[in-house]
């Protein structure tokens, strides 16, 4: 099964759910589960099984999570499927599930369990045709390039006032800017927020540079743990994180300093664990996305590198993932980020040029993370990859971070 998660954002760009987005097939090997996937797994609901088997807090810490439904499996019993409690998950539906009168009571049946409901793709010429069924929805999401938003806002406010807007494939942070301040709507959905500002002037801070000094000492070739230790002396948050994680392994052994719990943890780990760590505290400003972002991409990039035939570079695979959002930290373009940190030649031509043995790799898991599950599956043909082992490095790169931020 191919799962992803997508972000919703509120108008401060701070999450409040995320969409959960599956394919229970391969779409070349099974032509018929293109396009609405309709028929994919009939008399279950995918996203179900997927919240049922890893939890709802290692998929999206307390934050609500939408999940597709379609007009046959709407019909399942859900309730079997998935004991995550109702309140949390959102069902989405797209215009497959008609005004009919056996949707509506359905839903209704739904939402007196506690379930709450959104609506997709509605056409506008549709509105009308919905009413009794967006009558009891509570979240409609919109696409800007299709619908006036200012004018949808006013029509749902007066017809529909228990429904939250949520503009759909907002692209830039202008065009974010404009619906919020215009239109207001409570919800986002887009890669606006991992476009990097380069308006006007903007500094590496004192603090900031620091933590780069970091990341280019561990990433230089045979690097001195006792330097290292010495840069992580100067930040008080990472030489508490350092000494806290070392205390987990040393269980009966005495750290008598920063050198000393450097050497414990040696010259590989220390480099994985001080590049996680200074990309954290560099992400400290901006929307908590960036960092789940630039954290999955490098577990999720560096777990699927032996199935790229880059499994002695799974290092520097991770790597690239991480700093594939370096220029939205450092508000810059990526070749003046890049020009900042020691990273490799074939790092540097994946994210500048999308080119080199890490590109293939590099646009995989771009195109994974938006869903795009066409060209995901095509893909798969093309570099014979296993769905089981693209889930489970997937999945696996969500426990992963989970794990992480509960040690924080």
């Amino acid at each position: 099964m191919l799962v992803t998660l997508i972000p919703l954002f509120d108008e401060n760009m701070a999450i409040r759910a995320y969409s959960l987005f599956t394919q229970k097939e391969n779409y070349f090997l099974n032509p018929l589960f293109a396009g609405t996937g309709a028929l994919d797994g009939a008399g279950r609901v995918d996203g179900m099984e997927v919240i049922q088997s890893m939890g709802m807090e290692t998929l999206s810490a307390d934050r609500d999570v939408f999940v597709t439904v379609s007009s046959m499996n709407i019909f399942s019993d859900l309730t079997i499927q998935c004991d995550a409690p109702h309140e949390r998950l959102v069902l989405l539906i797209e215009p497959d599930v008609k005004p009919e009168p056996m949707f509506i009571e359905r839903i209704k049946e739904l939402k007196g369990m506690g379930y709450k409901f959104g609506m997709r793709k509605l056409a506008v010429h549709d509105f009308q045709a919905y009413t009794e069924v967006l009558k009891l929805m509570d979240y409609v999401f919109l696409n800007p390039k299709k619908v006036d938003l200012a004018i949808a806002k006013k029509y749902f406010s007066a017809l529909f006032p228990q429904i939250t807007l949520c503009a759909v494939n907002v692209q830039t942070v202008d065009e974010f800017e404009e619906i919020r301040d215009k239109a207001g709507f409570a919800l986002y959905e887009g890669n606006f927020y991992q476009v990097p500002i380069t308006k006007g002037e903007h500094h590496v801070t004192p603090l900031k540079a620091n933590y780069i000094s970091l990341i280019n000492k561990v990433n230089e070739e045979n690097f001195d743990l006792s330097e290292a230790a010495d840069i992580i002396g100067n930040d008080p948050a990472l030489t508490i994180e350092l000494l806290r994680m070392v205390n987990n392994i040393a269980v009966n052994s005495e750290v008598t300093s920063l050198r000393h719990a450097a050497a414990m943890i040696g010259q590989k780990e220390l480099k994985r664990w001080i590049t996680t760590a200074a990309i954290s505290e560099l992400c400290t400003d901006k929307p908590s996305e960036i960092m789940r972002v630039s954290m999955l991409r490098g577990k999720f990039a560096e777990n699927l590198a032996a199935t790229f035939k880059l499994g002695e570079h799974s290092s520097e695979a991770f790597i690239l993932g991480m700093f594939s959002v370096l220029d939205v930290v450092l508000e810059t373009t990526m070749e003046d980020a890049l020009s900042k940190v020691n990273v490799s030649n074939d790092v540097r031509a994946a994210l500048l040029n999308g080119e080199g043995s890490f590109e293939p790799l590099y646009s995989f898991i771009l195109q994974y993370e938006k869903a795009s599950w066409q060209e995901v599956s095509r893909q798969m043909i093309l570099l014979d990859i296993d769905m089981n082992t693209l889930y489970n490095a997937y999945i696996d790169a969500l426990v992963w971070y989970r794990k992480l931020m509960l040690g924080k």
